[in-house]
């Protein structure tokens, strides 16, 4: 069964907002045994939007889009879908309903324009959007099925379970898929990819091991083709076994954790308490670990350590130390390692102090350079790093690497 996607919006197509929709839905129904077949991206053009539904259409028996159902002019989608399946434009009782309770919840007024979005198609039936004004709207025509959603995110996240479960009932499963992820680290994906040669000569028809790089980790899939006969996938457990074997000691997960995901899996098994002092990273660590539901036990605050100043009155690294190695240091970070654990009365901490760039570099401390210290109730380890990129993508690295080298203390 094959799905294809349309991302509608020209604040998509021109960069200004990240797509995050797609990725989502793929996800969701691949764990259901759908094929994503596709995933176009258009404007609000409603020549543009219609020419990649009807594409979409002639490819998969499932279409989702996402976008272009709002209440202004360049919300076209409703008109391109009235073209496609026919039928009248009317105003829907239960979904005028719908939006007059989201804004009474609200305690919002609501305008005239809004209460147009329940114009709705009469060829369509409505899957009631609990979270917004826009309504999901459920095409039907010759055997496939086009399901049109809020742009939104947060919309399409908190609707998308509904929608699945609709689609579930009308087509049913999707078809057998047997996938395993396996989170890694300690290694270059090109060096993984040469210990990992013979396992990958070895795989059979219709089996594939994807390598998903991010900052700090590596993510392998490995998959189980959606044409492999049920007979052949006795074989999977065993793979999953060799792969395990062959990658030793650089796999730190079964399943795909983040660097902070498993740092706070770490940390609960031992007990253990976490703060942060960051001065390049600004506080993108503490981010990416609060950005984690549930991490109220084991995270306490973070000093975002940006001057001297800071780093001297809050964290008690020395004036003398500062003033020899600079802020870029090996004593300097672990200074701010073992302050923040004092200041927060935590077990663990980790530290960054570096150069982020694009300027502020030298001969011996070229920008990308960071020092990172983390700190256990039994050590503390500091190490110097070089990440290459921009300026996002150092900060990025460095957290990550902060994390990972906590963790991997642990």
């Amino acid at each position: 069964m094959k799905l294809s996607i349309v991302i509608i919006g020209d604040e998509i197509l021109l960069g200004r907002v990240t797509d995050t929709n797609s990725g989502l839905i793929s996800r969701t129904f691949a764990a259901k045994g759908w094929q994503t077949a596709s995933v176009r991206t258009v404007g609000d053009s409603a020549e543009a939007i219609l020419e990649a539904i009807e594409a979409s259409l002639a490819e998969s028996e499932l279409v989702i889009t996402t976008g272009g159902l709002g209440p202004t002019r360049d919300d076209i989608t409703k008109g391109v879908l009235t073209g496609i399946f026919g039928g009248d434009m009317v105003m829907d009782d239960s979904v005028t309903r719908n939006i007059e309770e989201i804004f009474a919840d609200r305690k919002l007024k609501l305008n005239e324009l809004t209460r147009m979005q329940a114009l709705v198609p009469t060829s369509c039936r409505v899957i009631h959007n609990r979270l917004g004004t826009a309504p999901i709207m459920w095409f039907e025509k010759d055997g496939r099925v086009l399901v049109a959603m809020p742009g939104v995110p947060y919309e399409t996240r908190g609707m998308l379970p509904e929608v699945a479960a609709a689609v579930d009932e009308r087509f049913g499963a999707g078809g057998t898929v047997l996938h395993r992820e396996f989170t890694v680290t300690g290694i270059s994906e090109s060096a993984l990819a040469e210990r990992l040669a013979p396992f990958e000569d070895g795989l059979g028809d219709g089996f594939k091991l994807a390598y998903l790089p991010n900052p700090g980790e590596i993510v392998l899939r490995l998959d189980a083709d959606y044409g492999v006969a049920e007979a052949d996938t006795s074989s999977f457990e065993p793979l999953c076994e060799s792969l395990k074997e062959r990658l030793g000691a650089y796999l730190v997960a079964e399943g795909k954790l983040t660097p902070a995901e498993l740092l706070l899996h770490k940390l609960r098994g031992w007990g253990y308490t976490l703060s942060t002092a960051e001065s390049c990273t600004g506080g993108n660590i503490a981010h990416l670990v609060t950005a984690i539901a549930g991490c109220s036990d084991v995270f306490v605050g973070s000093v975002v350590s940006y001057s001297n100043d800071v780093k001297k009155g809050l964290l008690g690294v020395d004036a003398k130390t500062l003033a020899e190695y600079g802020a870029v240091s090996e004593p300097v970070v672990r200074q701010m390692a073992l302050g923040v654990r004092r200041a927060c009365g935590v077990d663990c901490a980790v530290a960054t102090s570096g150069i982020a760039g694009p300027g502020g570099g030298s001969l011996d401390k070229p920008v990308g350079t960071v020092w990172i210290a983390a700190s256990t109730p039994k050590e503390t380890v500091a190490q110097r790093f070089h990440f290459g990129g921009d300026r996002e993508a150092v900060i990025d690295r460095a957290s990550a690497q902060a994390l990972m080298l906590l963790a991997g203390m642990l």
